[in-house]
């Protein structure tokens, strides 16, 4: 397993300190959350795309992915839906980054589908993919494979299992893993206080599976990206990230195969 952390718990704080932390917490990668507010977004020309990828390059790091914010499912026309995904794809491969995450943001996998077609020979020629978050009205790893065995699409897709979403909407670890099978491509780990309370706190110390997961993921081979999904930005009163990070850190010592 290789581990990286979302600038989502860096609400803020630009990329350069983003660096500085991935760094110092013994990561390879960085998430890139694309908002204004990071720094790191589609409205970059080009000199600040290469900027963006020379720095992180040089401090030794990764991009891991890029977090969109793109509904795949979402219900409404095809085309800006597509539009906004070939931009982020654009995008990731300016940057150097393997994917993009997209949410759900709606329930009908042939929605969900038909757009990941659409896209599909985009991202191939660009090298990048597109990763579905077990997120929303598709939480679970049941309802994300579902989406990704309709579209068909295993060269320029993949699904990412946020730890927390499935297990809160009662599907086990096991059933997640079981589900996702071939269309796992990366893993976000954090904690919260209950399936109820999604308040993030260190890990270990809330009610996330994490010791289950970890072992699953560990049994099934898995040794993909890691990402410390600590969110500071909907949270701003949880502690800084960097010292959420040897936590997680841990976690992927001790699951790595």
């Amino acid at each position: 397993m290789k581990l990286a952390v979302s600038t989502l718990g860096m609400p803020g704080e630009g990329l350069d300190r983003a660096i500085e932390i991935a760094t110092g917490g013994g990561c390879q990668g960085l998430e890139l959350r694309l908002h204004p507010d990071t720094g790191v977004h589609g409205g970059l020309d080009a000199a600040g795309r290469r900027s963006v990828r020379e720095r992180v390059e040089r401090a030794g790091l990764e991009i891991s992915a890029l977090a969109g914010y793109v509904g795949i499912c979402e219900p409404g026309e095809d085309e800006p839906v597509v539009e906004a995904l070939i931009a982020d794809l654009q995008l990731a491969a300016d940057l150097g980054a393997p994917g993009v995450r997209v949410f759900p943001r709606g329930d009908d996998p042939a929605v969900g589908a038909r757009r990941l077609k659409a896209v599909s020979g985009t991202a191939s020629a660009l090298g990048t993919r597109v990763l579905v978050e077990t997120h929303d009205r598709m939480a679970t790893g049941a309802a994300v494979a579902g989406l990704l065995a309709e579209a068909g699409c295993p060269e320029t897709t993949g699904a990412i299992w946020d730890l927390l979403h499935p297990w809160r909407h009662g599907e086990s670890p096991a059933d997640t893993l079981a589900a996702l099978g071939p269309y796992l491509s990366y893993v976000q780990v954090k904690d919260a206080v209950s399936a109820e309370d999604t308040t993030p706190v260190p890990m270990w110390t809330g009610s996330v599976p994490l010791e289950e997961s970890g072992e699953l993921l560990r049994a099934a081979g898995y040794d993909g990206w890691v990402s410390l999904e600590w969110e500071r930005t909907w949270y701003p009163q949880v502690a800084p990230v960097e010292e959420i990070l040897p936590g997680a850190a841990d976690w992927v010592r001790r699951f790595a195969l």
